[in-house]
């Protein structure tokens, strides 16, 4: 049985990509920083449903504790790494503080880099592997009030570019997810009138699901001649 290791998979897509892999036959290593009830409710769900899954606490910014829980896990899983954690931040850039700035880069890029650099040892190893980054359309775009968050974003979205070049002799894809506005927690500042002007920016008339990227994510782990390639999962609203 393949093993899919997802990063701040406890809610949210990262939950829905949890789900959608156990059911197609992976197990699934949830990974969480503070939502513990969460991720072992999502455990327990995914076992009930006669899937495989287990759940391991790391904080995906801290070199310390991407290492020990890599130490945790088999010789040679995960098969399929996705770079999920993340974390966003809306306000003028004149009124980010050094840690609101410092929380943001380190979590969505320093998280990417050092998940990235725990599992590629293992995968050189085999010859195989898959890494899938989430990004955003605002990596793509930039989005005002969110420049830092967009910045990140843009960040993942090049090393991944960079990283299909340098490990596709060793076998391994590389490829990153732009989910579009997505129904999730990033949305709770929002009013109900802002989310209907989003949905109504959008050529889909709709805001996306987190189903909608992890059946992208799926995708990506299947198909063993893609690989440096973004992909928008936004309802057309990169358009």
């Amino acid at each position: 049985m393949k093993s899919v290791l997802i990063t701040g998979a406890s809610r949210g897509i990262g939950a829905s990509m949890a789900e959608l892999f156990a059911k197609s036959g992976y197990h699934v290593i949830i990974n969480y920083s503070k939502s513990q009830d969460a991720a072992l409710a999502l455990c327990r769900k995914i076992s009930e449903g006669g899937g495989s899954a287990e759940c391991i606490s790391a904080d995906v910014s801290k070199t310390d504790d991407v290492t020990q829980m890599m130490s945790k896990l088999p010789a040679f899983s995960p098969d399929i790494l996705i770079n999920n954690a993340g974390v966003s931040h809306y306000g003028l850039l004149q009124d980010m503080t050094d840690a609101e700035y410092d929380r943001v880069m380190s979590i969505n890029v320093k998280g990417t880099f050092n998940l990235c650099r725990a599992v590629l040892p293992r995968m050189i190893s085999k010859k195989a592997g898959c890494i899938i980054n989430i990004s955003s359309i605002w990596g793509r775009r930039g989005g005002a009030c969110e420049t830092v968050y967009s910045a990140s974003k843009a960040a993942v979205i090049g090393l991944t570019l960079a990283l299909a070049k340098e490990v596709g002799p060793s076998g391994i894809t590389v490829n990153c997810i732009c989910p579009g506005v997505i129904g999730t927690d990033m949305l709770s500042s929002f009013s109900e009138e802002e989310k209907a002007a989003l949905a109504g920016d959008t050529p889909l008339m709709r805001l996306g699901l987190p189903h909608d990227v992890a059946a992208a994510a799926i995708f990506f782990a299947e198909n063993r001649f893609i690989t440096g390639q973004i992909l928008d999962v936004s309802g057309g609203f990169s358009l």
